[in-house]
């Protein structure tokens, strides 16, 4: 296991060389910044300390659950003002999901800092996607600062039918839990032109510097979003999520957010569970044999959205058992693997 001790982001990196940062700031006059609350650096938010060493922020988009964190999974973000810097927010999780040109007016660099939980339904992928298809059409270079992904040393689960269930939960054809870092997905969006019309745009990725899949001892400094507060619930997050497209709650609302799993009186306590280094079923198939029959799923196709396949609420409905389903997954995951292998930064 390798050592977090000389461990770096990318946006930590990009402020320790001086001469890059001031080339960057002497070479782009309006700058956007992709932030929210994960967009730190040495204490202090990325835009304040971009705007410390002389770097002309004029605008910032913000994501799902907005700026500052704080709304809810599927709530409207509004465009706003920053109250500190007085800089418009512009939200990429209201009106549109995607930067208009006149929103991308008069900007020449987009600076993007979320931190992800490499999951193909954490929507900041998607936003991503759209940002760099936003920056391909203006002709705005793109600089992606690369963060850790908790779960990035592994990739499992089924891969997204994008024929049929493409959508902000799901926009490409890649597996529930992919095992790339934000930077390194960008790469790939790019490379596999997954741009509408297989545009690509003018993409630099900071990379990190000490990083290793296999890292130790890293926690992430900053609760990506309002339901994932710490570690567990982060690790846990790729088995759990599914449950939103079920009748069964994931703990929101609660002190434990993706660590239990509820219908009715009846809950699965996982705060004390260790996550395996795996997409796991075994949660899932266990509510499902709780719950009375014909009660687990929702009526609509969220589940579906979800997994990424019609698939795999059949064969949980049919009684089958994990390693069997899990078989069914293998010719693409493998696949998958040899597409990923060609955008790997980091061991």
């Amino acid at each position: 296991m390798a050592s977090v001790a000389q461990f770096r982001t990318g946006t930590e990196s990009l402020f320790d060389d001086s001469v890059r940062l001031a080339t960057f700031s002497g070479r782009f006059s309006s700058v956007a910044v992709v932030g929210n609350q994960t967009s730190v650096v040495d204490n202090s938010h990325l835009v304040d300390a971009l705007l410390a060493k002389g770097v002309k922020v004029t605008r910032i988009f913000c994501p799902e659950h907005g700026f500052r964190g704080t709304a809810a999974a599927g709530a409207t973000v509004y465009n706003s003002t920053d109250p500190k810097t007085g800089l418009p927010i512009v939200s990429l999780y209201g009106k549109n999901k995607k930067p208009t040109l006149a929103q991308m007016k008069d900007i020449d660099a987009v600076l993007f800092d979320l931190q992800d939980v490499g999951c193909r339904f954490y929507t900041y992928i998607s936003t991503l996607h759209y940002v760099m298809e936003a920056c391909a059409e203006a002709g705005v270079p793109l600089f992606v600062l690369d963060r850790p992904n908790p779960n990035g040393h592994f990739v499992d689960g089924p891969v997204l039918d994008t024929a049929h269930f493409r959508s902000f939960v799901g926009m490409h054809p890649v597996p529930v839990v992919y095992g790339l870092t934000i930077g390194e997905y960008a790469l790939m969006i790019n490379g596999e032109k997954w741009l509408t019309n297989g545009i690509q745009c003018d993409l630099t990725v900071i990379p990190m510097l000490g990083y290793r899949r296999d890292s130790v001892g890293y926690r992430l400094p900053v609760p990506p979003s309002p339901n994932l507060r710490n570690a567990h619930a982060v690790a846990l997050y790729p088995s759990l999520c599914l449950f939103e497209g079920t009748n069964c709650g994931v703990g929101r609302g609660t002190d434990w957010p993706f660590e239990i799993v509820s219908y009715g009186g009846d809950t699965l306590d996982l705060r004390r569970a260790a996550p395996s280094a795996s997409f796991s079923l075994k949660y899932l198939i266990e509510m499902y044999r709780r719950v009375p029959k014909g009660k687990f799923f929702q009526k609509s196709n969220f589940f579906e959205k979800l997994a990424g396949t019609v698939e795999l609420r059949q064969q949980i409905e049919a009684g089958m058992d994990e390693i069997s389903i899990r078989a069914t997954w293998e010719p693409a995951l493998s696949d998958y693997r040899k597409t990923r292998e060609k955008y790997l930064i980091y061991d």
